[in-house]
């Protein structure tokens, strides 16, 4: 019987090991692994909304809700921190004396190279999927336009930065250090996404995908980037050719275009903001919010709100910047307006009536050049449907509206021709709506650019374009402005190193291929 045993018991100790080894192999339960995902349509369709995720989401700052105010525009001369932004990092940017360590730097760095990251993986992993070729060609063209906007931003904010347009997925830590890429290479590639993506997408969308990039916003973009490469630091004169072909593909043909997408002005310059007239003819791209859903709210409306207006919670974080000129040691943004500009009392409110008691809240200044002058604040993202919460504001972030691309073709109209016909037209639709009288022909080139300039600061404000304008903006020598109007605007730490933020250090410290820019050494 021993000849038997022993055979018998390998036996079954093979088979309880076996057995063993069975039932200790977990299969995942919490989550679920990248090799069982990107199978179906709709891992299609969500891993392209994960790239939208990064224009608009709560909680926290991304680049269109909120961030792009506390990390950028503070920098500029039309807004400031409020008492409600105690944040060291927010207030020493907003007075140029920021440095390479600022977290609002680092935090549109990260969150913007996030966001090409999961375009990246949309880009790898969609052309695997089996489903429709109309609706995979339309995804992979969002995608493609969307890591275009990341990273024209970075461009524009940073210059030569890494261009990363594979799906990184490396075991050693080194293999993730990239070198910068010049920034013509890296508008090189913003142009081949867009253009790509322009040829794929659909003019417009139903319910419920409104919201989403069309070819119209595309091509819009393009017309923006173009004008961009022509204007500082680049200056490449000969884009402002294709910035105004581009521009006259995406105008509407009642206003002078070729444009097929229906897009139009507002008659009223205050439906381009209210939740109520949302998505409307005047939208070409935005970031779209919901109120009291899952938190998708823009945050961004409560910080524009006084602080202590009852049944109105508001912190009072974000301001319009006060600074001295001439002998109102009060002038700002909304003095520069011309008296009946629609858009002044659409932009800024003087007080905030308390949906609880009925009364109105404001502060005055004691300013003897402007009697009765008082301080006003942001009103763009309003949304008088949501009182008591107003953080969750339904007021879209334009990226991108009509009005933005009829004063890119007027500008680079003049650029390239003089203040022409065309370049009148384009910019007197924009006066009009304004309830301005049209300018009058009879500019030198030098005046047209100016009247561009400045209806391009008050049709635009508060939608996160100030800076990006301030930093490739030139004089009649072809020198650029940023130092001058800051200085103007009492922010007297500008200097030239301020046409590009510092790389974050943080970065440098993790990645040996990366150098700072000039001056933040």
């Amino acid at each position: 019987m021993k000849t038997y045993i022993k055979p018998l018991i390998w036996a079954l100790a093979a088979l309880t090991l076996t057995s063993c080894e069975d039932f200790l192999r977990e299969e995942p339960a919490s989550f679920i692994s990248e090799d069982q995902y990107y199978k179906t349509r709709e891992d299609a369709i969500n891993a392209v909304n994960a790239v939208f995720f990064f224009l608009n989401a709560q909680p926290g700052q991304t680049p269109y809700n909120v961030l792009f105010n506390t990390g950028m525009n503070m920098a500029g001369d039309d807004e400031d921190p409020g008492p409600g932004a105690t944040n060291p990092d927010v207030r020493s940017l907003s007075v140029l004396a920021h440095a390479s360590t600022n977290l609002r730097v680092f935090e549109i760095w990260q969150q913007h190279y996030s966001a090409v990251k999961r375009a990246n993986v949309a880009l790898e992993k969609i052309p695997e999927i089996d489903f429709d070729e109309t609706l995979k060609a339309r995804l992979l063209g969002e995608a493609k336009a969307l890591r275009a906007l990341f990273y024209f931003n970075l461009v524009r904010l940073y210059g030569d930065v890494p261009l990363i347009t594979e799906y990184q997925k490396f075991v050693n830590a080194a293999d993730y250090a990239v070198a910068r890429t010049p920034s013509t290479e890296v508008y090189a590639q913003i142009e081949k996404d867009l253009t790509e993506a322009a040829a794929v997408l659909p003019a417009s969308y139903s319910s419920p995908d409104v919201g989403r990039v069309t070819a119209g916003a595309a091509r819009a973009l393009l017309a923006k980037v173009y004008l961009t490469k022509a204007s500082l630091p680049l200056n490449l004169h000969a884009n402002y050719v294709e910035a105004v072909r581009i521009a006259e593909e995406v105008i509407s043909p009642a206003d002078g275009g070729k444009g097929m997408y229906g897009y139009a002005l507002q008659e009223d310059y205050s439906r381009v903001f209210l939740p109520a007239y949302k998505n409307n003819s005047e939208y070409i791209l935005s970031a779209q919010f919901k109120s009291n859903s899952m938190s998708q709210g823009n945050s961004e409306s409560s910080r524009t709100i006084m602080s202590g207006v009852p049944g109105l919670p508001g912190n009072y974080a974000h301001m319009v910047r006060y600074y001295k000129k001439g002998d109102d040691p009060y002038f700002s943004i909304y003095k520069l307006y011309a008296q009946g500009d629609k858009r002044r009392d659409v932009t800024f409110v003087r007080h905030f009536t308390s949906p609880s008691n009925g009364r109105k809240y404001g502060i005055a200044f004691t300013n003897p050049p402007v009697p009765g002058d008082s301080v006003v604040f942001w009103n763009k993202l309003w949304d008088p449907d949501v009182l008591s919460t107003p953080a969750q504001s339904a007021a879209n972030v334009h990226i991108i509206r009509y009005s933005d691309v009829l004063l890119i073709h007027a500008e680079a109209e003049n650029e390239l021709n003089g203040p022409t016909a065309k370049a009148y037209k384009s910019i007197n639709i924009v006066r009009k709506r304004a309830g301005l009288p049209d300018l009058e022909p009879g500019l030198s080139k030098d005046e047209f650019r100016e009247a561009v300039y400045l209806d391009r600061r008050l049709e635009l404000c508060f939608e996160y374009s100030r800076w990006f304008d301030l930093i490739r903006q030139k004089d009649a020598s072809g020198k650029g402005t940023l130092v001058r109007n800051l200085h103007e605007a009492g922010k007297t730490n500008t200097t030239e190193k301020n046409y590009l933020y510092p790389i974050p250090q943080s970065e440098l410290d993790n990645n040996p291929l990366l150098t700072q820019n000039p001056g933040w050494e």
